[in-house]
């Protein structure tokens, strides 16, 4: 019961500031503190996202493709990457330092070169997607596997159990944890990879309607698609929380044992 309420209020607090944020804004608009064609009200960018609603619609479901493409393959990437680097050790010397050099290259920097490889068509998109996934992927369950308890491990080997008995039964359920801590921060990464990669050119995209806008200075309509693409990225991590739940009910039990023992 106290969780929970402390989980209520802690929503409250950010809605509040939510709320005091917007109508600070509001106000800066109203006393025109800063010129309309620079920071247009909300009020002009809810009436911008209704007018438009259709057409940023049709952008979107591009956008997602591209995203949720490159993230399925930056996942699945990812996560071999991190078994190979637990299993061999070898593995883990040569590439790590490589993996993390990959994360030392600016997106804006690499995307025009898969452009220019790639051409303007979907493949250079969900590559980047895929090069901005991967890491966190890679890292969180790498670290997850070589949290485990090794005490736990050669027990298991002493009573004869093989590396996939042990890999299915210990290290996949325990790097869990992190696994969708790490899919938290790829979901929003896809989101804005799938952006920046559209802002150098393409048919279709939340990255080429926000250049579109750019160059008409429609600021009202840049700023509807900013909140359009927050409100995606909060959509995703929130189904990725579901999914962790679903995936580990032994944490709701641990939640449930600590509620009694709190009472």
């Amino acid at each position: 019961m106290k969780r929970k309420l402390q989980n209520i209020i802690n929503k409250c607090y950010s809605l509040s500031a939510i709320v005091a944020l917007l109508l600070i804004w509001h106000i800066v608009c109203t006393l025109q503190l800063v010129p309309e064609f620079m920071l247009p009200s909300p009020t002009k960018v809810v009436i911008a996202f209704v007018n438009d609603f259709p057409l940023l619609m049709e952008h979107l479901q591009t956008s997602l493709m591209e995203a949720f493409l490159g993230l399925l393959l930056g996942v699945c990437i990812g996560f071999l990457v991190a078994v190979l680097m637990d299993r061999y050790e070898g593995f883990y010397k040569a590439f790590y330092p490589i993996i993390v050099l990959t994360q030392t290259i600016p997106t804006v920097a690499i995307a025009p070169l898969l452009v220019l490889w790639l051409g303007y068509e979907m493949t250079p998109k969900v590559v980047l997607i895929v090069l901005v996934t991967f890491f966190p992927i890679a890292v969180g369950v790498f670290h997850g596997f070589q949290s485990i308890d090794q005490d736990t491990i050669q027990l298991l080997r002493s009573m004869g159990a093989k590396r996939g008995q042990i890999f299915w039964h210990v290290k996949l359920p325990s790097c869990l944890g992190d696994f969708f801590s790490s899919l938290r921060i790829s979901v929003s990464y896809a989101i804005v990879g799938a952006v920046i990669a559209e802002w150098l050119g393409g048919e279709s995209g939340l990255g080429v309607y926000m250049t579109r806008v750019r160059k008409s200075f429609a600021f009202d309509k840049m700023f509807a698609v900013i909140f359009l693409i927050s409100f995606i990225s909060l959509l995703l991590i929130s189904i990725v929380n579901i999914l962790q739940k679903v995936s580990m009910p032994w944490e709701r039990e641990e939640q449930k044992q600590e509620s009694v023992l709190e009472k």
